[in-house]
């Protein structure tokens, strides 16, 4: 972990949003293992074990935390991969730090002092993503709460209702915190809401988005992948197919390479 935040290379983080199956996530991890392999980057696995903050009760949240620890375990010695997991709740980084490689506070939770404080106790890292509500010089807040491990993800700012945009110059302003920025592709083209119940949104503008962000010098990109994103059971409406994620990498990895003297 601790290579990725220094080298200055481009890394990525990707995964499904939620651990749907054992046989998914390996399936997945496989491909990304492979894929990071094959270009000499750094690809973490993120899949969640509980997603809390669906927007309706009936929504599938994953198998909870010592199931899908126990994914994530399996996840890591049959692929060799590192794991980023969300953590909703004190309670749960220890335990979660046992497992995953990075604790990811989900962006309604950034300003949550104990779930970060309980995060960077861990002594892992700690990838915070800016809440929507959030202007990006404030992250600055929660970076003294959790740590000196952390990340900051851009993952887009409400406009109105159920509906989220960029702000790139944003990014220049989390860059000038001292920490890694990642940039979220898939979260940012989210409808929050939007979808009578779930989250809506347009995958059509996640890579559009991402070339911009490579642009910006994010340290890192972050993408939900899936082999059927229409089928997926949870942010299957922004999330890219995993194809063409793995046909998209080698893609930023030049464009990353163009500009970074620029």
């Amino acid at each position: 972990m601790d290579s990725i935040s220094q080298d200055g290379s481009l890394f990525f983080i990707a995964g499904p949003c939620v651990i749907e199956s054992e046989k998914l996530c390996l399936t997945i991890a496989e491909k990304l293992s492979q894929l990071a392999h094959a270009h000499g980057v750094s690809i973490i696995f993120k899949a969640s074990y509980d997603k809390a903050n669906r927007t309706s009760a009936a929504s599938f949240r994953g198998p909870g935390l010592d199931e899908g620890l126990k994914v994530l375990q399996k996840v890591k010695n049959e692929t060799g991969i590192s794991v980023c997991t969300d953590v909703h709740i004190p309670e749960h980084a220890a335990p979660v730090a046992e497992v995953a490689d990075i604790l990811q506070i989900p962006a309604f939770l950034c300003r949550q002092t104990d779930l970060l404080a309980a995060a960077g106790a861990t002594g892992r890292h700690v990838n915070i993503k800016k809440g929507q509500f959030m202007a990006p010089q404030d992250m600055r807040f929660a970076l003294k709460k959790a740590g000196e491990k952390c990340f900051l993800t851009e993952r887009g700012t409400f406009f109105g209702y159920n509906r989220l945009v960029v702000d790139f110059a944003g990014i220049h302003t989390l860059k000038a915190l001292g920490v890694p920025v990642i940039f979220d592709a898939t979260h940012s083209v989210q409808l929050p809401g939007g979808g009578s119940g779930v989250s809506s949104g347009n995958r059509d503008l996640a890579i559009p988005l991402a070339r911009a962000a490579v642009c910006q010098k994010v340290n890192g990109l972050f993408f939900e992948v899936h082999p059927d994103p229409d089928n997926a059971l949870c942010d299957g409406a922004n999330s890219i197919n995993l194809s063409d994620f793995e046909n998209d990498v080698p893609r930023f990895l030049a464009l990353h390479e163009k500009i970074k003297d620029w």
